[in-house]
């Protein structure tokens, strides 16, 4: 399927490393020509160099904070600039999980973490929003796209749920607010999702245990156990990305302002 995105021009915040790099890779193959933002510029140039060597385009990288209007301000003109427009925006910068200060019990909660992870996750991405939209109006074609989580449907992770509930909220009414500009907004909900930090993760667990990586994976992921899914494994961050890159898509028209979970089936709850 030709999804019409050969020639496009992309900026995926937090695109140096896990869910953003992975859809960053699965534009560009699709001929996109990317700018990828976050606050490590080594992890960055890494990053692109490595996307660059995969698919033949252009990848820039840009050091950026997102809790910084100006600094999100210079960098989405910078890369509407060095690309030659800017078609599609994806906010995928946050710390994944929350602050640990900011998802436990209600009295250990620490004010100044929890709004640090509003300001990165749902203040950056609307930054974010706010500074490309004048480029995508003037394509007269754009997508955006919010990288949220499934902390939203479950309560206890309280910075980690709230932020992620508020993005929903954000892409509806950008959504609404855009569509007469040619503008489609979507989020995705991930779940456990294997990036570069889970080998890691999973081998200090496993050792714990006294049990392989594998096996702890296989048995965390079982279709019943309290973390399981439907398909019985993790999903891997290239699978988001698949999922991304066809909200990015000229296939998507129809899909505005919509939640879709990629968690591989977690939950047996009912949304209608």
């Amino acid at each position: 399927m030709d999804l019409g995105l050969e020639g496009k021009y992309a900026l995926v915040a937090g695109g140096g490393r896990g869910i953003g790099k992975a859809i960053a890779l699965d534009l560009a193959r699709e001929g996109v020509d990317v700018a990828i933002a976050s606050r490590t510029r080594a992890q960055l140039q890494e990053a692109a160099k490595e996307i660059e060597g995969a698919t033949g385009r252009r990848v820039i990288p840009l050091v950026v904070d997102v809790t910084s209007r100006e600094q999100v301000d210079r960098v989405v003109s910078e890369a509407a600039a060095q690309l030659g427009g800017l078609h599609i925006l994806v906010n995928s910068a946050s710390l994944p999980g929350g602050s640990p200060s900011a998802t436990g019990p209600i009295d250990s909660i620490d004010d100044e973490d929890l709004l640090n992870d509003f300001d990165v996750k749902y203040v950056g991405a609307l930054r974010c929003a706010r500074a490309a939209i004048p480029y995508l109006k003037e394509q007269g074609w754009g997508r955006i796209i919010n990288i949220s989580g499934t902390n939203a449907r479950r309560a206890g992770n309280l910075s980690g749920g709230a932020r992620n509930t508020s993005l929903v909220h954000l892409t509806k009414t950008l959504a609404v607010q855009l569509g007469g500009f040619g503008i489609t907004v979507n989020c995705i909900h991930p779940g456990t999702t294997r990036t570069e930090r889970t080998a890691g993760l999973l081998a200090a667990r496993a050792a714990e245990l006294g049990i392989s990586p594998e096996e702890l994976e296989q048995q965390d992921f079982a279709p019943g156990s309290p973390a399981g899914n439907a398909i019985g494994r993790m999903v891997d961050a290239s699978e988001i990305a698949y999922l991304a890159t066809f909200l990015a898509s000229d296939k998507a028209w129809a899909v505005t302002g919509e939640l879709v979970v990629a968690t591989g089936g977690a939950g047996t709850s009912v949304y209608y």
